[in-house]
């Protein structure tokens, strides 16, 4: 064995130092909310030996038509209101067409034109080029 020393590492830790910490609150929130509706009962029926005081009263502007080899019962409208509905139909359906037919006519017409005028533009666009 040698007499040399042995050196043992050491660590010095400096001091804890308290640091202020800041406070950060819980956010908080508006929750909404409502008035509950409440809705009766689709079977509620009134006690006996009490009379309903609502009368049944026929729709206004509704007829109701039978439908064949059922027990159903369709409404219909007035009739003003279904002359207005097939004018308004018949209308818009001439107007489409009328449109239709006349964008077709104008393009047809235009076509010639357009390509001459195209051909016009190309023409001066390459010979500006050359220059």
């Amino acid at each position: 064995m040698s007499s040399e020393k042995v050196v043992i590492p050491t660590l010095i830790i400096p001091p804890i130092e308290k640091y202020e910490t800041i406070s950060i609150p819980l956010p908080t929130a508006d929750i909404p909310f409502y008035i509950p509706l409440v809705v009766p009962p689709s079977d509620l029926e009134s006690p006996e030996g009490v009379e309903s005081e609502a009368k049944e009263e026929p729709e206004q502007g509704l007829r109701k038509v039978d439908i064949p080899f059922t027990d159903f019962k369709m409404p219909v409208p007035e009739n003003e209101i279904l002359v207005t509905a097939g004018t308004t139909a018949v209308v818009s359906v001439a107007a489409t067409l009328t449109a239709t037919a006349a964008f077709k006519w104008a393009v047809t017409a235009m076509k010639p034109i357009l390509k001459t005028a195209w051909k016009k533009i190309s023409r001066s666009k390459d010979n500006q080029k050359v220059s």
